[in-house]
């Protein structure tokens, strides 16, 4: 309770103070609320994942009722991971946006949204009220939709901006109408309503009230087809903002779903194929659209929505282990999901703070314009190329972990005799390898364009490595996602509780028969530490050989031509062609092209391709065109003659008056005829 009153008047303060002072005591300020915010939520975390849930009950007002607060595991787990992204992203915030320092007003508001947006993710965690956990999702949307706004004089930022605040307010419809008809029916706002409700229902009101909350959770969360916000929100906010967004606020959706698995007694096998299909798609969706993006946030943004779906994968393993009650697939499905829920925070939002170095240090995020700066940002040459081994699920870095443990729960999968689940998991299979193997094509691509090769523009002003302000939040990301992969089986354990919600056997990783599991986690982090081993050995020795001779540079061996080396070099468009050219059918791709007709040519000529979200061109472009040719067939109404305006007035009180008036008169001559 101490800890609540705490938590509640350290944000006040803040948010009172922070209008009042310089530009640079709002960044402190902010800083130093986030960290308090984190240590009082992660004390009861902490408390929770040992077994000790914290549960205290308000008394509430006449419209909320009593209002519970609840933070059992899985609520836990989350508001950790929230914590730490969102330290990370207050401290490179503050050198990332001194930048910005002349926007006193702005910037206060951006500190100010920056703490009710960390705050509110926390409270969702804990709520159990339905009203005041509405209340808390739409403070964290507007929040949200104010940072991303900051650099509001950018038409495509404002345009980002209301795209993210109307899907965002699509979702809430969603929840609230699935909080209505539990609520009108059980006369209760709290969670456990909810569990009293789909009891005593059929079934299949069960599986219809989870779908009502899951589509709103997938808007939130970036599920394929309900992404089409994600890749605009991202490349529009700052930095440090679209970190956050991709680390912890997108997951916000994944707990909003495990939490009503846990409320909702729903059909978990059909739930589980369900889940499992539209993850599947997901994954594949948003890495096959991701490779042929140009814009660098906008590429990642997409590989967002590529590991949602690689979660999703391992929710629906799980459910469908839950309906089989088979409690291998229950292990292995939702503590990959957890696991990669924590490893996707840390490596995207890393490579957003890297983004965030290229972008201040060149002005641009365009792909194909930039280039060799790995010999002017090393360090974020050196983070960038982590965090891509980590998102592309190689060894010995945190993503291969969870993938590993997603592998296997497809693989349990197959022992299974039934038809459905042993096409489904050979699908999963495939389309996991699939996900893999483009993200490796993916970031190759982003990689060596960015960072390799040489300059391909002229900047203005050499490019400079970002702070050591700025740095030191990226090399802690660092720290956790190379413990992650060298001790796997310490983070799998802290995992036993919350997986445990989801199953009557309760510590599953300690029984005889799953023993298995800690030793091939054992075996995965002696291998990683044998692999790093290795490596820096051969880095020694290669240091100790070159280290007395001398190095020559000379320009690049052209084929027998001469002219500008940068220009000979791959695109990033070039570099994937074969790719483009191959899913070209799938995915919506504009081409301009004027002919090559010299070696080198004098006059501007070449290609250049605009890929489009197919997804966004049905799912929003055309309900949209559909419904203003329908408003256009009224636009006759709107003709500028004043008094076709005040006709319109005299009509609609006519009928104000006149329709009662016709309708009092029917009503008298049924009652007159039923009286005869």
């Amino acid at each position: 309770m101490i800890i609540i009153d705490a938590f509640i008047l350290i944000i006040l303060t803040s948010i009172l103070l922070i209008p009042f002072v310089s530009v640079n005591w709002k960044g402190l300020i902010t800083v130093s609320t986030v960290m308090l915010i984190a240590v009082l939520s992660g004390i009861l975390a902490v408390e929770s994942m040992s077994g000790n849930n914290t549960s205290i009950l308000f008394k509430g007002s006449l419209v909320t009722g009593p209002i519970s607060v609840k933070i059992d595991a899985l609520s836990a787990w989350f508001i950790l991971v929230i914590n730490f992204t969102c330290v990370t992203g207050a401290f490179y915030g503050l050198q990332y946006m001194k930048a910005y320092k002349t926007q006193n007003a702005n910037i206060g508001m951006h500190c100010i949204s920056y703490i009710l947006m960390h705050a509110s993710l926390v409270s969702i965690c804990a709520l159990q009220n339905m009203i005041v956990f509405l209340i808390a999702w739409e403070t964290m949307a507007l929040s949200s939709f104010i940072l991303v706004i900051f650099e509001y004089t950018k038409r495509e930022t404002i345009n980002a901006g209301i795209n993210f605040l109307i899907q965002s307010h699509v979702c809430i419809l969603f929840l609230t109408v699935g909080f209505i008809w539990v609520s009108m029916r059980m006369n209760s706002y709290d969670f456990t309503a909810i569990s009293l409700f789909t009891s005593s229902q059929p079934i299949a009101a069960a599986n219809t009230l989870f779908l009502c909350f899951f589509i709103g959770f997938a808007i939130k969360s970036g599920f394929v087809p309900f992404h089409t916000w994600l890749p605009y929100a991202h490349p529009a906010a700052p930095s440090h903002v679209s970190g956050v967004m991709s680390g912890v606020i997108i997951k916000i959706g994944i707990y909003g779903m495990l939490r009503m698995l846990l409320l909702i007694k729903v059909d978990y096998l059909a739930i589980g194929y369900f889940i499992l299909g539209i993850s599947i798609l997901s994954g594949v969706y948003g890495v096959m659209i991701a490779i042929i993006q140009h814009n660098l946030k906008r590429l990642l943004a997409y590989h967002s929505i590529e590991n949602i779906g690689i979660i999703g994968i391992g929710i629906g393993i799980g459910c469908i282990g839950i309906g089989k009650e088979n409690n291998l697939l229950v292990l292995f499905g939702f503590t990959g999901a957890l696991l990669h829920t924590l490893n996707h925070s840390l490596f995207k939002s890393l490579l957003f703070y890297c983004t965030g170095n290229i972008y201040q240090a060149t002005h641009t995020l365009d792909i194909e314009k930039l280039g060799g700066i790995t010999k002017i940002l090393k360090h974020t040459s050196f983070l960038f190329l982590i965090a891509a081994l980590a998102i592309c699920g190689l060894p010995p870095f945190n993503g291969f972990v969870s993938e590993f443990l997603i592998y296997n729960g497809l693989i349990a999968g197959l022992h299974d005799t039934g038809k459905a689940l042993l096409s489904s998991v050979v699908v999963g299979i495939f389309a996991l390898s699939l996900i893999g193997g483009l993200a490796i094509l993916c970031f190759t691509k982003a990689f060596g364009t960015v960072f390799l090769g040489t300059s391909r523009q002229v900047f203005y002003q050499t490019p400079k490595e970002a702070s050591i302000g700025k740095l030191i939040p990226m090399y802690a990301i660092v720290v956790l996602i190379m413990a992650i992969g060298l001790f796997p089986m310490v983070f799998v354990k802290s995992l036993s509780l919350p997986v445990s919600l989801f199953t009557s056997n309760k510590f599953l990783l300690v029984r005889p028969e799953f023993q298995f599991i800690n030793v091939s986690l054992s075996m995965i982090g002696i291998w990683a530490m044998a692999f790093i081993f290795l490596v820096g050995l051969l880095y020694l020795m290669r240091w100790k050989m070159t280290l007395n001779r001398s190095v020559n540079y000379n320009t690049t061996w052209g084929c027998g031509y001469f002219s500008s080396t940068e220009k000979m070099q791959y695109t990033a468009s070039s570099f994937v062609r074969a790719y483009r050219k191959l899913v070209e059918p799938i995915l919506s791709i504009h081409k301009n092209k004027k002919p090559i007709t010299e070696i080198f040519p004098t006059t501007k000529c070449g290609q250049e391709t605009h890929p489009y979200d197919l997804a966004e061109k049905w799912f929003i472009d055309y309900p949209i065109n559909r419904l203003k040719t329908l408003l256009n067939m009224f636009a006759f109404l709107q003709n500028g003659q004043l008094q076709f305006y005040i006709l319109y007035g005299v009509s609609f009180i006519t009928l104000i008056l006149v329709v009662p008036m016709v309708l009092n008169y029917i009503f008298l001559l049924i009652n007159f005829f039923k009286s005869l």
